[in-house]
């Protein structure tokens, strides 16, 4: 079996959403890291403070088959289409190990 991995960069209050309409497609889960940065216009300041927006980086482990309705669930649920709402893309991945059980259970059902 071919895996990619697709990485959302996601305002939080989408991140939610996101991962639903993931799973809507097939996805049994993901991995979410907050952080924060800066993209094309740079950080805001406040009274000398500098204000950064909070971003999460969510990632799934998916089967190459899934990755097309999945990127168009993200691209949907996270608002992609509005400038500076969050970015997604997607990596190859050469190998795999550790989810052969998961496979198994929802083989199982």
């Amino acid at each position: 079996m071919t895996y990619k991995v697709i990485v959302a960069a996601l305002k939080p209050d989408v991140t939610d959403l996101v991962v639903d309409a993931a799973k809507a497609c097939g996805i049994s889960g993901a991995t979410i890291i907050p952080g924060h940065g800066t993209g094309v216009h740079e950080a805001k300041t406040f009274l000398g403070l500098t204000l950064e927006s909070q971003t999460d980086v969510v990632i799934f482990l998916t089967e190459e088959e899934l990755v097309e309705p999945v990127i168009a669930a993200i691209h949907t649920a996270g608002k992609l289409d509005q400038h500076g709402t969050g970015v997604v893309f997607v990596l190859p991945v050469e190998r795999v190990a550790g989810i052969k059980e998961e496979i198994v259970r929802q083989e199982r059902g």
